[in-house]
């Protein structure tokens, strides 16, 4: 396809779409951002002309055609500005983790050869200048919050404010040379580079075009019929697919509002502000979210506690049937509204998600007990499976096709298939042109013929032709009986509960399967205050003898729910460990978009997993953690290991027979 017959038209750039929303939407806004307690606006036609100073004034401190420019930061107008206005000089935008350590941004840096670096606060100047003496290709910085820079060598470095004010200066001399630029861009021109999490190795530079971003976003949003009045806010990281495809490629292709929230502690409150309309979270923020309304409920008066369980029941057993337009009695639909007017309305409102008409989760898969409760309330979130490698989108489900088992259908434009290993694979215009100088990797994930693999082993389901997700294809095994092996399904169960923050299950090969657990700091500590019980650390709580007995209750619960499940009851936990610490991105547990590293974890701790297996009712562990300042240093605890009470599968068949 060339750029001319682009089913899009002169639309074949995100720039040449700036330009088309600053005609059409021109007094729309299509930017905020929060700063200092206030909101600030920007219009469509005000963006344009700051996107158009930035890129003048980076033409003129030598950027050239092809450079890569890192962006690292929150979420803020300025750095989606400095994405764009990359784009429109020929260069290619390379957003990374504003949580990176050093070691992980010197990789990225060096690894896409950046010239350019814009940097959200003094913060990131500071990484960069570190990272400077083992990274040789960064020629200028450039910082958008000026507070704590002064006194910095400024021979390579500028304020964004003052690269946009050189720019207006010689518009005259700029422009021209700005706008032959931009004309040069197609449809297979480079729109931006984003690194992979690196769960199994070193992250991997994703090339993706105008093309992959500008299908996907325009086939994805008419699927959910996105307009320019919805509202979306920008809280995740920029480095990351999920964000760069909603707050650039859609909020491009719709003409939507952006909003920036001012900071991560902040976000909640700005959620509810902003009322977004349009909403996308990982699982992890709904887990959380579900966590706060259950402390808060336990820390209500009994009355409201009664009304909110009584009105929970009605919503899980007939909420997302009226969500879907099914038939519900009269009886049931005044229930329901009387619980809409007392628990779910002011629920709603509270969590900031009174206004959603289209909400998705993806990255991890949620567990079915988190999703129905916020469809039960009336929200309709939905699932979608995606990677960095299609431009997010892979299968999306309809509206009135939901359920929590599965991703849904293939997305507008896409293909999908099912190898004989159980490996799904699809093709679709969202697909990327390569990996970063590693044609290796590029051949052994996409063939010639366009088909991906995803890594992940699923069916399709006959009749609806809605994917089902089993788990990673790598970490689906078997028991030593030669039972179905699917850890993250059961540690999605596992995190339902709002005192399990994280749970990794052992078990491939083996005879039985194990876990450790993270407890949520928040919801036992929480516990912990209403019942009189010190502590002095994470550490301590977690191997009190009420909280172990509380988290087996859990597990044996999970254990009851597993053993009805025909395919997955082999892999009941029969032993768990709580851990002494909180799994971290920081310590290589964890990637920068909290998935679990199980291959680091195993070895890492090797003797606790040995533990589990060997009978011991307790072992003394010491482990290397990295504190926020970047020093190492070494915890030392005794782990309490707790059997699990299981259900005997067979005897349950042989009785039921």
């Amino acid at each position: 396809m060339t750029a001319q017959a682009s089913p899009t038209g002169d639309l074949r750039s995100i720039p040449a779409l700036l330009a088309r929303n600053a005609a059409k939407y021109g007094s729309k806004p299509a930017y905020r951002e929060k700063e200092f307690g206030i909101w600030q606006s920007w219009t469509w036609a005000q963006a344009a002309e700051e996107i158009d100073a930035l890129a003048m004034g980076l033409i003129a401190l030598g950027l050239e055609e092809g450079d890569s420019v890192a962006v690292i930061g929150r979420n803020r107008p300025a750095l989606y500005w400095s994405i764009v206005a990359a784009q429109k000089c020929g260069a290619i935008p390379v957003p990374l983790y504003q949580d990176a350590n050093a070691e992980e941004m010197a990789y990225v840096l060096d690894h896409c050869g950046a010239r350019f670096v814009v940097c959200g606060d003094q913060e990131q100047v500071d990484k960069v200048i570190d990272v400077q003496q083992t990274v040789s290709g960064i020629d200028q910085i450039v910082y958008v919050d000026k507070r704590g820079l002064r006194k910095y060598d400024h021979t390579h470095m500028n304020a964004l404010a003052d690269l946009q004010a050189e720019g207006r200066a010689g518009r005259q001399r700029l422009e021209p040379i700005l706008r032959e630029r931009q004309d040069k861009l197609d449809y297979d021109s480079t729109c931006v580079m984003l690194y992979t999490s690196g769960t199994t190795g070193r992250p991997k530079g994703v090339v993706l075009s105008n093309r992959n971003i500008i299908e996907t976003s325009k086939n994805s949003a008419e699927f959910d019929h996105l307009r320019a009045s919805d509202e979306v806010l920008a809280y995740l990281p920029m480095a990351w697919v999920g964000d760069f495809i909603f707050s650039i490629g859609q909020a491009m292709w719709t003409g939507f509002c952006v909003n920036c929230p001012e900071s991560e502690t902040t976000m909640m409150t700005d959620l509810r502000e902003i009322g977004p309309t349009y909403f996308f979270a990982p699982p992890r923020v709904f887990e959380t979210q579900l966590t706060q309304v259950m402390i808060r409920m336990e820390d209500a008066g009994r009355f409201k506690r009664w009304l909110f369980h009584r009105y929970m029941d009605v919503a899980r057993r007939v909420g997302p049937q009226i969500l879907d337009g099914k038939s519900v009695s009269f009886g049931d639909r005044l229930s329901y509204a009387l619980g809409n007017l007392f628990v779910y309305g002011p629920l709603k409102n509270t969590l900031g998600l009174s206004r959603v008409r289209v909400g998705y989760t993806a990255g991890e898969a949620i567990g079915p007990e988190i999703f129905d409760f916020y469809r039960a309330l009336g929200i309709n979130l939905k699932q979608l499976y995606g990677q960095t490698e299609a431009s997010v989108f892979i299968t999306q489900q309809p509206d009135n096709e939901v359920r929590p088992d599965t991703v849904g259908v293939p997305s507008p434009g896409v293909e999908l298939r099912i190898a004989e290993s159980g490996e799904v694979f699809y093709r679709s215009p969202g697909v990327f042109v390569e990996y970063f100088k590693n044609p290796d990797s590029t051949a052994s994930t996409k063939d010639p013929e366009g088909w991906v693999a995803t890594g992940d082993a699923g069916f399709i389901e006959e009749g609806t032709g809605h994917l089902r997700i089993i788990d990673r294809a790598k970490d689906v095994g078997k028991m030593a009986d030669g039972s179905l092996f699917a850890p993250k399904y059961v540690e999605n169960k596992l995190k339902f509960y709002p005192n399990i923050l994280e749970a990794v299950v052992f078990g491939n090969g083996r005879d039985r399967c194990c876990a450790f657990i993270n407890i949520d700091l928040t919801a036992v500590g929480n516990w912990a205050e209403r019942n009189n019980i010190a502590y002095a650390s994470y550490q301590e709580l977690s191997q009190n003898p009420r909280v172990l007995e509380i988290v087996k209750g859990h597990v044996e619960e999970v254990n009851r729910s597993l053993a009805e499940d025909e395919m997955l009851s082999a892999c009941q936990v029969h032993r768990f460990l709580v851990l002494h610490k909180e799994l971290d991105a920081d310590d290589g547990e964890m990637t920068r978009t909290r998935k679990v590293r199980r291959g680091v974890i195993g070895d890492k701790f090797g003797d606790l997993v040995t533990a589990l297996y060997d009978g011991s009712s307790e072992i003394y562990t010491e482990t290397e953690v990295t504190y926020e300042d970047g020093r190492k240093g070494k915890i030392r605890a005794t782990l309490i290991i707790q059997d699990a009470a299981v259900v005997p599968v067979q005897s349950r068949q042989v009785a039921a027979e």
